[in-house]
């Protein structure tokens, strides 16, 4: 259910971000403005769905969407930032990098990035599950997620021995404890706890 804000002609934005829970790699912030006409069946939170799924969508989310962008904040920046605000940053960067000026934003989850661009602030709306519940929002979801696993998959090559194209970078125990045995590599975290300890 949308908003009184949002009841307005004009391009709205979804936005959501991956990989904030992660102990290596970067956070990955989508925003997509979908095409009225061109309605794309299946959408949803990108964690309830397969990968080949969420393959499929992006790929359908690419072609028609009216405007789709892909940004991120690199693990120096979440270390010098805090994973918050370099979420926050890599929203921003997504926003920016449409191709079309929405006239509101509905971000997932209680908190919105800055929304003065050049002097001008957009209407903005944080949705608790709002990849559950806003269409863009879910396209954004799944932009976000696909994106970052070929960044880790890409990872895995440049650095083996973490199995980053299995868990992704999230804290699972064979991350752990290759973690352990390894020690971190320049893609992890040192501001996350379990890469703090095995420095």
């Amino acid at each position: 259910m949308q908003s009184q804000l949002f009841e307005v002609d004009g391009p709205i934005a979804g936005v959501d971000e991956a990989g904030r829970g992660p102990l290596a790699g970067p956070v990955v912030a989508a925003a997509v403005v979908l095409h009225p006409e061109r309605p794309i069946e299946g959408l949803a939170d990108s964690k309830k769905l397969s990968p080949l799924r969420r393959e499929r969508l992006a790929a359908e989310i690419r072609l028609h969407a009216l405007s789709w962008s892909v940004a991120w904040s690199d693990r120096a920046e979440i270390d010098a930032k805090n994973i918050l605000a370099a979420t926050m940053l890599a929203m921003r960067r997504a926003i920016i990098g449409l191709n079309i000026t929405p006239v509101a934003i509905q971000v997932d989850g209680n908190r919105l990035p800055d929304l003065n661009f050049f002097g001008v602030t957009l209407p903005g709306e944080a949705i608790v599950g709002g990849d559950s519940k806003v269409a863009a929002i879910s396209a954004a979801s799944i932009i976000a997620k696909t994106t970052r696993d070929r960044i880790m998959v890409a990872m895995d090559t440049l650095f083996p021995g973490y199995e980053f194209a299995q868990h992704k970078g999230y804290g699972t125990q064979l991350h752990r404890d290759q973690l352990q045995q390894h020690g971190p590599c320049e893609q992890h975290r040192r501001s996350f706890a379990p890469v703090r300890l095995a420095l």
